[in-house]
């Protein structure tokens, strides 16, 4: 029962629970535990951008081949794209054929908001209109920092990874008399870093707690009643995506999609408990790291994806947008939804993995359409909070997934650290730099099943 009480899985798990029945029973003072949910995350957010900075300079400068590094993100590009356009197709299929939206009368329930949830509304109709969330050229030019200490002090993911990218390929190009040392320290600086990691993961159950508290409390679970058909397409439609899509191409590439979910069950709680995929950034790095995946793809693959490869907001926006449609009764034409994956194709990019996001690019989205109100985004501010748990958690397991195929068509994929860390034991620190054929070996297991 000690060892059962220790475990960070079953303390989160133990904190959301007890999250769910303080907002339940005490709304007014869990919406009031809203900053310790924001906390946690910061403190997450803190050691984001040196995490990402270390791993990719130690990465490429180990790797030292910079053909390699653009075709490892050349391949993690084409997944992206192709994994999430697949998400976009598949969620407005499954509008289509469940009709989440029809029988909602959408111009008297907004008309009957209230003055907050109205004005909540307003900030992501105003967003929507100035263009802001679904400018793509200034997402692209946005990359380029204006300073490297801006780019960290602001915990710009892309803008860090793109310097990093830079400094790795200049560490990996200067004379080994200089390089080695620089990267002995960063190799050190690294252990520290997750060192501290793993000093906040101690809170992570007390984060999970304020996170769950807060959006019961505030939202309460009556908000879920009058769109639980959205809600209920949106979760079967993310729980098919995992395990039908996601699931195939892990048997494709020879592993196991359950092992996999086992091995990151505590990220995907932690992200369940803070409704934020950025909660599990850093120890989704160490761990596909640990699973068998090498530094240089682990670094590159798992920031990038952040911004490129969110399946889940993917799937959530196309439901969204035609579920308001069939709430206004306009009926899409075959080139109007074509025109609407083009559209969703660009602006679900920007969508950073933060609580709210996916809403302002969903207003984004409308607007540019010219076809759906952009004021019908006030009918999901009740469930918003709740489908974001669901978007995150799917965007963390397959943006581990992309990891692990990019890896996998690398060669990159180191098989005695998957196979350790499949019997839950860790690389020893004094071979983790040692070749594949040093490690210790464990008896494989009977073949995994997906």
């Amino acid at each position: 029962m000690k060892k059962l009480a220790s475990n960070l899985t079953f303390q989160v798990l133990t904190a959301i629970a007890l999250g769910v029945l303080v907002g339940s029973l005490f709304p007014a003072f869990g919406a009031s535990l809203k900053p310790i949910g924001d906390t946690f995350i910061n403190l997450i957010k803190m050691l984001i951008a040196p995490i990402i900075f270390l791993t990719v300079v130690l990465g490429i400068g180990g790797m030292g081949d910079m053909k390699k590094v653009g075709r490892v993100g050349g391949k993690a590009l084409l997944y992206f794209e192709i994994v999430t356009t697949l998400a976009l197709v598949i969620g407005i299929t499954a509008a289509n054929l469940a009709k989440p939206g029809v029988g909602i009368d959408a111009r008297a329930s907004v008309a009957t908001q209230s003055a907050a949830q109205a004005a909540e509304a307003a900030k992501y109709t105003s967003q929507a209109a100035s263009g802001e969330g679904m400018n793509w050229v200034d997402f692209v030019t946005h990359i380029v920092p204006h300073s490297v200490v801006g780019a960290f002090a602001e915990g710009e993911v892309l803008q860090v990874l793109l310097f990093a990218v830079l400094f790795g390929v200049a560490v990996g190009r200067i004379p080994a008399e200089y390089g080695q040392p620089l990267m002995k320290t960063f190799d050190r600086l690294s252990h520290a870093m997750f060192g501290v990691l793993a000093l906040v993961m101690k809170l992570a159950p007390i984060g999970a707690f304020g996170g769950m508290a807060f959006t019961i409390g505030k939202y309460g679970l009556a908000t879920l009643l009058p769109l639980g058909k959205l809600m209920l397409v949106v979760y079967l439609t993310m729980f098919l995506f995992v395990f039908g899509v996601l699931n195939a191409i892990m048997r494709y590439y020879g592993l196991s999609l359950w092992r996999y979910l086992g091995f990151i069950k505590e990220e995907i709680l932690l992200v369940l408990g803070t409704s934020s995929s950025e909660s599990a950034l850093p120890r989704m790095i160490d761990k596909l790291e640990r699973y068998g995946c090498s530094r240089s793809v682990a670094g590159l693959v798992i920031p990038t994806g952040y911004s490129f490869n969110l399946d889940g907001t993917s799937i959530y926006l196309s439901i969204a947008a035609i579920f308001l449609a069939q709430a206004f009764n306009i009926n899409l034409t075959l080139s109007q939804e074509i025109t609407l994956i083009g559209i969703l194709m660009l602006t679900s990019k920007g969508a950073a993995g933060v609580t709210g996001s996916g809403f302002i690019v969903l207003a984004s989205t409308l607007a540019a359409t010219r076809i759906i109100p952009v004021e019908g985004v006030a009918l999901l501010l009740g469930v918003d909070r709740f489908m974001s748990e669901a978007r995150a958690i799917t965007n963390v397991i397959g943006n581990g997934v992309a990891t692990l195929v990019v890896a996998k068509s690398e060669n990159e994929f180191d098989e005695a650290k998957h196979q350790l860390a499949l019997a839950g034991r860790d690389v020893p620190p004094e071979l983790e730099a040692e070749p594949a054929s040093l490690l210790p070996t464990v008896e494989k297991p009977v073949e995994e099943q997906g």
